[in-house]
């Protein structure tokens, strides 16, 4: 049985998030800078046993994708090409960001740590897959 992890991509930090074995509870890990993010997948991959790597999609409002998906596309394809066996997703993560600021605010984060973008990074790529497992367990029902 293996892990989830979710991605929040972005072009200097990406957020990076990852469930328990039992898939019930997403956890934030560091933040890593988008160009150490693949060295820390293989790293953390030959430790754990990963079944499905979730990446965020950005979307517009209207649905369609935003224009950050020129930077994303290539990432998936790196990602499918690093890992073959390792299933890749990617899922909706509209108004992450704005959740991740809220939901600190909401904990009592102090201001000088949420204004940290490792630390909202880290806060959405944690919704990311928390929505995603929230999603396929109501596919379960």
């Amino acid at each position: 049985m293996g892990r989830i992890i979710a991605i929040d991509y972005g072009r200097k930090r990406c957020g990076v998030a990852v469930t328990d074995v039992l898939k019930i509870a997403a956890n934030g890990l560091p933040t890593q800078r988008t160009c150490d993010l693949m060295g820390f997948l293989q790293n953390y991959v030959s430790k754990e046993p990963v079944e499905r790597i979730v990446v965020g999609l950005p979307k517009t409002l209207s649905g369609t994708p935003s224009e950050s998906m020129q930077y994303i596309t290539p990432f998936l394809q790196k990602l499918g090409k690093m890992f073959p066996a390792i299933p890749v997703e990617t899922f909706d993560e509209r108004f992450t960001s704005a959740i991740a600021h809220r939901e600190m605010l909401a904990a009592g984060v102090k201001k000088s740590d949420r204004q940290r973008k490792d630390l909202a990074d880290q806060t959405a790529a944690t919704i990311i897959l928390t929505d995603y497992l929230n999603s396929r367990s109501f596919n379960c029902l």
